[in-house]
């Protein structure tokens, strides 16, 4: 009867043990969703491209809703050259680097809301110049087995910069502000790239997800300061912060 124990405590053992080994190679298997991709962007491309947006407007006496008498002029520039490298299929990081320069001169104007109430002003100059830096880190989708028609999720951190200067008035009424401010910008913008040959390619992408800190220090009259910190969250399509830009895939 002993015996019989002794032997049935080894087969125990060596069952338990043989459970476990299985246990542990199948816990050491890669799952796959069988989602496979293919390569899209191959590992040692570099990735550079530039996007360009100019814009400006002139109005005469112009007219709309509770704005009247509008005169002036304004215009906006902006550059961000761009520059990835892929460090493996369909993975790619590097940095962008921006440039925005705005300038607003309205000679006149006046916001009428009713017969009794109503806001004029004339003489109002401003000008800003900012400058940015972007850490960028981009993942490649292909559509199925699709060369051509792909997307990206873009990851993006970005320092900025910049001086702005208004002023307001003539002569003895004429007053002033001057500001500094530095942001900081935590984005993800997926977008979409169609390939027009096997080196360059147009994209598009929009921003989803963000979040934003912004410090501003003001002077005026160069005797008052002043200062503001703004901080903004959101998580949803913003249709104004659409870019579209040519990338060379070299």
């Amino acid at each position: 009867m002993q015996k019989f124990n002794k032997s049935a405590v080894r087969i125990l053992i060596m069952a338990l043990a043989i459970c476990c080994s299985g246990l542990s190679v199948n816990a050491q298997e890669h799952f796959k969703r069988g989602l496979e991709q293919i390569t899209f962007v191959p590992k040692g491309q570099w990735i550079t491209g530039v996007s360009v947006n100019y814009s400006h407007s002139n109005q005469d006496n112009y007219q709309f809703l509770i704005v009247e008498n509008l005169s002036g002029d304004t215009y906006s520039f902006k550059v961000s050259p761009m520059l990835l490298f892929a460090f493996k299929n369909n993975l790619a990081a590097g940095g962008k680097f921006g440039y925005q320069r705005m300038r607003t001169k309205l000679e006149e104007g006046s916001v009428k809301i009713d017969s009794e109430t109503s806001y004029d002003t004339d003489n109002l100059y401003q000008v800003s110049n900012s400058f940015s830096a972007t850490g960028v880190f981009r993942n490649y989708i292909s559509f199925g087995d699709n060369k051509r028609f792909g997307m990206f999720n873009e990851v993006q951190l970005d320092l900025g910069g910049g001086q702005s200067k208004i002023s307001d008035g003539t002569g003895d009424d004429l007053t002033g502000t001057y500001e500094r401010n530095f942001s900081l910008n935590v984005g993800l913008t997926p977008g979409l790239i169609m390939f027009l040959n096997n080196y360059s390619a147009l994209e598009v992408n929009i921003g989803v997800l963000g979040f934003g800190y912004t410090h501003t220090k003001a002077t005026t009259d160069q005797v008052y300061v002043s200062k503001r910190n703004s901080r903004h969250a959101n998580f949803k399509i913003n249709l104004f912060s659409v870019s579209f830009g040519v990338a060379f895939y070299l």
